[in-house]
């Protein structure tokens, strides 16, 4: 059994589905193969957007254990447990905000107390050297260096996501700001996924050295692609695909827009193009493929299982990918990465950007330039026809790959815990 020991808190873990654990579950997934045994401190939800049971079996074989607190229904949640719809307009701008009236900084702060109790039992029954905490949901960093001030243990936190960066209104930025501000104080490093979320941490909190916070890019597990199949099902149809859900103002209308566009100025190819969607769509997105009349071109196959999207990925001669912003790097674009595929991406220009471009392989636009996108679907429909699609460098994936970063994650871990 190993001696090193590290405490993860998170929020979001398995069987809740979707891209806010994945990263979560490959650092304690690789950290068993480091000589670290993780112990997960995680809820139980009462409602969840989605169910991913298969992510647990990421774990087989690994000595890993997983605590679950008993689940609390929040305050505007339904009688019923088990899936909930994504939230919309209602939801996410007055519900939401009432809660947060209440709850500071969201409301997983209501997991505060069943976590400290059971963080006691998980340290009085093991030997822990150090705590790894990941957020969203931030309360999650609150949770993390309460245990460690209360046993007096070092903690990492992991930033999935900016903090202070995503208020809801200038009072919560303030306060945001104040406990981030206390965390890092009390924290032996920050992990962040890209350069310019470092540059924003040190520029906000002058305490801050460059060595308190490392840049861990979100990965793609090398062992999801290995045994999959790599060539499209239906080599008569040019497949683009995009996985995920479109979160905060993300939309595919433009997307849509364009390849309605492409098809009025090409109506012969009808029958050699289709468009998937993999994952949850909102009920208004699905009106937009009947708006164009792309029904005949669109497919959507709602949520599914983690391994599933992989294969749609590797199946698929294109991804492509949308983001509002251009420096919050999504998991999704690593995994695109990973699949060595062409990419369509469509943000503004920074990181994201920078990243597809860096494949040899992505053509990029901006996010709702229509004519851009038409453009771009037009030249990699040609490409595919003539059988050129680019080819991704596989030597720039493999920074990606989440084994190797885990390895980088250990080595900071065993530091701070002066192991």
């Amino acid at each position: 059994m190993s001696d090193r020991t590290v405490l993860v808190i998170a929020y979001y873990f398995p069987p809740m589905g979707l891209s806010g654990v994945l990263r979560t579950v490959k650092f304690v997934k690789y950290l068993a193969d480091y000589g670290w045994k993780p112990i997960v401190l995680t809820n139980t939800p009462h409602t969840y957007y989605a169910h991913d049971e298969t992510l647990l079996s990421e774990f087989d074989n690994r000595a890993i254990e997983i605590y679950r607190t008993p689940p609390k229904k929040h305050l505007f949640s339904s009688k019923k447990d088990g899936l909930k719809k994504m939230p919309g307009f209602f939801r996410r701008n007055i519900i939401h905000r009432t809660e947060r009236a209440f709850f500071k900084p969201d409301t997983a702060i209501r997991w505060h107390k069943s976590a400290l109790a059971a963080a006691d039992e998980i340290i009085r029954n093991h030997h822990i050297n150090i705590i790894l905490t990941t957020a969203p949901p931030f309360s999650d960093f609150l949770i993390a260096s309460d245990i460690a001030e209360r046993h007096g243990l070092p903690f990492i936190v992991d930033y999935r996501d900016s903090w202070a960066d995503n208020p809801d209104s200038p009072f919560h930025s303030s306060r945001n700001e104040t406990l981030e501000a206390r965390i890092l104080a009390r924290a032996a490093k920050a992990v962040v996924t890209t350069r310019y979320a470092k540059e924003l941490l040190l520029r906000r909190y002058r305490m801050l050295t460059h060595e308190d916070v490392i840049i861990l890019p979100n990965g793609f597990d090398n062992e999801d692609f290995k045994n999959r199949t790599t060539i499209t099902t239906d080599n008569s149809k040019f497949v683009i695909t995009h996985c995920g859900i479109f979160q905060d103002d993300c939309t595919p209308k433009y997307f849509m827009k364009a390849l309605a566009t492409f098809l009025k100025k090409n109506p012969n190819v009808k029958s050699e193009i289709e468009a998937r969607f993999v994952g949850t769509m909102k009920q208004n997105y699905t009106k937009i493929i009947k708006k164009y009349k792309l029904e005949e071109v669109v497919s959507c196959t709602g949520y599914v299982p983690h391994s599933e999207a992989l294969q749609a990925m590797t199946e698929s001669d294109a991804l492509w990918l949308m983001s509002m912003s251009a420096e919050r790097m999504p998991g999704k674009l690593s995994e695109y990465i990973g699949a060595l595929k062409p990419m369509l991406v469509c943000s503004p220009e920074g990181t994201i950007r920078r990243t597809a471009l860096e494949t040899k392989s992505a053509i990029t636009t901006e996010v709702r330039d229509v004519a851009q996108i038409e453009k771009a679907i037009a030249t990699l429909f040609e490409h595919w026809k003539q059988g050129t699609l680019p080819k991704p460098d596989a030597g720039n994936a493999s920074q990606f790959e989440i084994k190797l970063l885990t390895s980088d994650l250990s080595r900071e871990l065993a530091i701070a815990a002066r192991l």
